[in-house]
């Protein structure tokens, strides 16, 4: 009598797939960090005043690039050093080396706007470790407290959005308002200002230069009323 032939299994049961080389799960590469985030300072120092040396830490933030120190010396010499009395607005604050230099010479209030929470308590620590008790420091939309502000507030209004966003022509319309006639308005932009630019927002060109791919201009409001068309 012929033997019965065995029952094929292969195809089912856990040993189905026995010889078969299990897969090797694919390595997970961790998010590389942008060459433009890796070369930026973890720090920068306050140039002069009261606090002259001190260190305010700058958080790995996409667009965050804090001004260096030779413009900002540049931009204090153009503005003297002393600036008891004055209001001043650090939109966009970022590492906050602006407007804690402006505090450190004197102003008698700063405010300073950062969206980013984690960077508005890095903030809120530098305030608390200097006691900076002139210093404001608000979690916020910067375009959206200054377009709901009082207009004539600043003696000076400090605009650096993220490189590369829109930002840039909204903020320095919101600026124009916020600046006392005679004020000053120090804007950071990949291209120059002309004065047919700024006319509409009833601003000129005090004074400019170039370090590498930013344009530096400080400039002032006219005296008179703002015209300029707010924009959407």
């Amino acid at each position: 009598m012929a033997k019965a032939k065995p029952k094929d299994t292969s195809r089912f049961g856990s040993r189905a797939f026995a010889d078969v080389a299990p897969r090797k799960k694919a390595a997970q590469k961790k998010p590389a960090v942008s060459a433009d985030i890796a070369t930026l300072p973890c720090e920068v120092r306050i140039i002069g005043g009261a606090w002259k040396r001190s260190k305010l830490p700058v958080g790995l933030l996409p667009g965050l690039r804090p001004t260096p120190d030779r413009v900002r010396e540049t931009l204090f010499n153009w503005l003297g050093a002393d600036l008891a009395g004055w209001r001043c607005l650090d939109a966009f604050a970022g590492s906050g080396a602006l407007g804690f230099e402006a505090a450190s010479r004197g102003a008698a209030s700063v405010v300073l706007l950062e969206r980013e929470s984690r960077q508005a308590r890095s903030l809120d620590e530098s305030k608390l470790r200097l006691k900076a008790e002139m210093l404001q420091v608000i979690t916020t939309d910067a375009l959206s407290w200054m377009r709901r502000s009082a207009p004539d507030t600043f003696e000076l209004v400090f605009i650096d959005p993220p490189f590369g966003s829109d930002l840039l022509a909204p903020a320095m319309a919101a600026a124009a308002r916020l600046a006392v006639p005679g004020g000053y308005v120090y804007l950071e932009a990949p291209h120059v200002y002309s004065p047919e630019d700024l006319a509409p927002l009833n601003l000129t060109v005090h004074r400019h230069l170039r370090a590498g791919r930013v344009h530096a201009h400080l400039l002032q409001r006219t005296i008179g009323d703002y015209t300029a068309t707010p924009a959407p």
